[in-house]
């Protein structure tokens, strides 16, 4: 057999089945069926040998991608806890930063109320003189005024009055020349008013009230012991006795009886019970007219003191030096109230506002 011959029993891929060929008739085309069958051997080859390097190169790479895949997850779970750690982090500073925010906006909040009281302080220490001027005579003229309308006497407010003008003269600033020339026209109009006076008003009823009960009943008859002391006033000689006797009888007949005119039937019907109860009641319209002048109700203490002047001419003497004493009193009170309300100072007080606004 040929060395290039292949083995009998070879089979090629390609050749159908092997046909044992004749030993007696050689064959003319031998040699080049198996040049053929040789190459697609090699190539075979060559084929597999490729495959399996690329086999081992996918597998090689792939290899290295689980790796790196196996890299790449376990780095990112590991960043996965460090970002997981980092969010509590940021969670804690968030709610550590809301807590400082909240206490810089308290200490913010303090700080503009400290600054507004601040402000408002020096606002207060830089206000001027003639500002404390005019905030305190405003204050000390309403303070007067609010005085006098309670005392019923101008005195506190003309005393406010020209202290004020005193002041102004002396702080000599031309802005307040109104102000002093309103203050001097309250002053002058102060002056000229006619008030009560409340203060000898009140002493004079309480007078009258205490001579009450010294005052003669029109029916009091003249003890003889009065009678005795009007005779012995009169300057005469030295009686004889029987002059004497004859005056005695004469003073005890009066004593006995008396004539007089009776004007008012019912002053002479009083008993002595009636007459206590009749000073009692003068008493009391006494006392009434002596409140409604406390209470500025000049027409109800009119009309209680013309009660009580009305009460004293129908009950009691006329000619008794009290009643005339009582008489006289209560037509001097009568005189003396009047109704005349308190002069008020607004135009001091308007140039005082004035002043304060700058204008």
């Amino acid at each position: 057999m040929n060395a290039t011959e292949p083995p009998a029993d070879a089979a090629s891929p390609l050749a159908g089945p092997a046909v044992e060929p004749s030993r007696s008739i050689p064959s003319l085309t031998g040699a080049p069926g198996h040049a053929v069958s040789r190459t697609l051997v090699i190539v075979v080859a060559v084929v597999a040998a490729l495959a399996l390097l690329l086999s081992v190169l996918l597998w090689q790479k792939l290899s290295t991608i689980q790796g790196q895949l196996a890299r790449q997850s376990a780095d990112s779970g590991a960043r996965a806890v460090e970002a997981n750690g980092m969010a509590k982090q940021a969670l804690d500073l968030a709610r550590e930063t809301a807590a400082r925010q909240a206490m810089a906006d308290e200490r913010l909040s303090e700080v503009t109320l400290q600054r507004t009281q601040l402000e408002d302080l020096m606002q207060s220490l830089s206000r001027t003189r003639d500002d404390n001027l005019v905030v305190d005579l405003d204050s000390a003229i309403r303070l007067a005024q609010q005085q006098a309308q309670l005392t019923g006497s101008v005195a506190p407010l003309l005393a406010a009055l020209k202290s004020a003008d005193q002041r102004v003269i002396r702080a000599a600033q031309p802005r307040l020349a109104p102000v002093q020339r309103a203050i001097e026209h309250d002053i002058d109009r102060v002056t000229a008013a006619r008030v009560t006076d409340t203060p000898g008003l009140l002493d004079k009823l309480d007078e009258l009230v205490r001579l009450v009960d010294e005052l003669p009943v029109l029916n009091a008859a003249a003890s003889p012991a009065a009678a005795r002391g009007v005779a012995s006033k009169t300057p005469v000689a030295a009686p004889a006795w029987w002059q004497r006797a004859l005056e005695v009888l004469h003073i005890e007949a009066r004593s006995l009886l008396r004539v007089s005119r009776i004007e008012q039937p019912e002053a002479m019907l009083l008993s002595p019970e009636q007459s206590f109860f009749l000073r009692e009641n003068l008493k009391l319209k006494l006392l009434n007219a002596r409140l409604g002048l406390l209470a500025r109700q000049i027409d109800s203490a009119r009309s209680d003191l013309a009660a009580a002047s009305l009460a004293l001419n129908k009950y009691f003497d006329p000619a008794a030096r009290k009643t005339q004493v009582v008489a006289g009193l209560l037509q001097q009170v009568q005189g003396q109230m009047k109704t005349v309300e308190l002069p008020r100072v607004d135009d001091t007080l308007a140039a005082l506002a004035t002043a304060a606004a700058g204008r």
